[in-house]
């Protein structure tokens, strides 16, 4: 059996230890290191790595042709293209490949990073062939936000179609985005909607999104993508919690600048109410996202009202000691916290 150079020296040492302690006989030792190898390169990982290298260039391509207006109106002069054509043709494309990537997931499972990338693609084709469907029919009243609720829906069909949770992945993305643009449109762009600033808004969202993920691990048809719409849940609350307890609910830069980072100690209190309740309720139910975004974010908090309340008062000798004394002391608790589970 062939493993990644990592597990293979883990592998070594955990046998070196069995025999140590007596656990298995010399014999056993030899035997168990025969059945592996390390190997030699990791091209799975260069694979994975080669593609999302690939689709992130293609992403900032994407993003500055269509941010670009001196190279649109340079294709525009070459090509002189409607919008409303690209739309269709973007749309063609990504069909096709939607159609390609889902059977070659079908017939060529193992080309799985390949296939992702396919995918993925099409995603990319999707929102530019929506893009440029709003274009051709903007009328200058700048509400974009029905084009992104367009997206939404497209994603979340086919995501449901082709059981992708990679789509389903963006449905959710674009699900935040609507939310975030149209709370705005409808507060006229001021700070304020229903008296909450943006990072407030989304704490709602994201209870609402975590909440709907368990309504949907009830539904035998929605069940596979409970997973994905949780930790997406998850990470929308805890994001806006941190920004909750460093911004508070002010809105402006200005009003934020003009208040001490103490006066807003009950919002890094509330946020950090919530990361211990959702430590305990992963600990007491065995539910590994809760469990973890608790403890990390807890941290997060912790080390976020450490920077505010003594970067400026303490010297900086002494805040980086006490910084480095507590990641040495919290890497030692979770060496000794690793090998009790590794030994249970």
């Amino acid at each position: 059996m062939k493993v990644d150079r990592e597990k293979s020296e883990f592998l070594d040492e955990m046998i070196e230890q069995w025999t140590n302690d007596g656990l298995i006989t010399e014999e056993t030792s030899t035997k168990l290191r025969k059945s592996y190898e390390a190997k030699d390169f990791d091209w799975l990982r260069l694979a994975q790595y080669a593609f999302w290298v690939a689709l992130a260039c293609g992403v900032i391509a994407l993003g500055s042709l269509l941010i670009d207006n001196t190279i649109l109106k340079y294709l525009q002069s070459i090509y002189n293209t409607p919008n409303i054509v690209i739309a269709i043709i973007s749309a063609g494309i990504a069909a096709w490949l939607y159609i390609l990537g889902f059977r070659r997931k079908k017939n060529q499972s193992h080309l799985k990073f390949s296939n992702e990338a396919i995918v993925f693609s099409a995603i990319l084709l999707t929102a530019n062939a929506i893009a440029y469907f709003g274009k051709s029919i903007d009328n200058g009243s700048g509400n974009f936000t029905i084009l992104i609720l367009i997206s939404v829906i497209i994603y979340g069909a086919l995501g449901y179609a082709f059981k992708s949770r990679l789509i389903w992945i963006f449905a959710l993305i674009s699900l935040g985005a609507w939310f975030g643009t149209e709370t705005g449109y409808l507060s006229r762009w001021n700070y304020y909607f229903l008296g909450m600033n943006y990072p407030l808004r989304f704490v709602a969202f994201g209870a609402i999104i975590t909440a709907a993920s368990f309504l949907m691990k009830k539904m035998p048809n929605l069940q596979h993508f409970f997973q994905v719409t949780y930790i997406a849940g998850m990470v929308y609350l805890f994001v806006a919690l941190w920004g909750l307890s460093v911004f508070g609910n002010f809105a402006s830069l200005e009003e934020w600048y003009s208040v001490r980072q103490l006066s807003l100690f009950y919002w890094a209190l509330i946020s950090a109410a919530v990361c211990v309740a959702s430590t305990f309720i992963g600990l007491k139910y065995r539910d590994d996202v809760a469990r973890e975004f608790g403890i990390t974010f807890l941290f997060i908090n912790l080390y976020t009202r450490y920077f505010e309340y003594f970067w400026d008062s303490w010297h900086k000798a002494l805040f980086f000691s006490v910084l480095a004394a507590s990641f040495w002391l919290i890497g030692r608790k979770a060496e000794k916290i690793w090998n009790v589970e590794f030994l249970k």
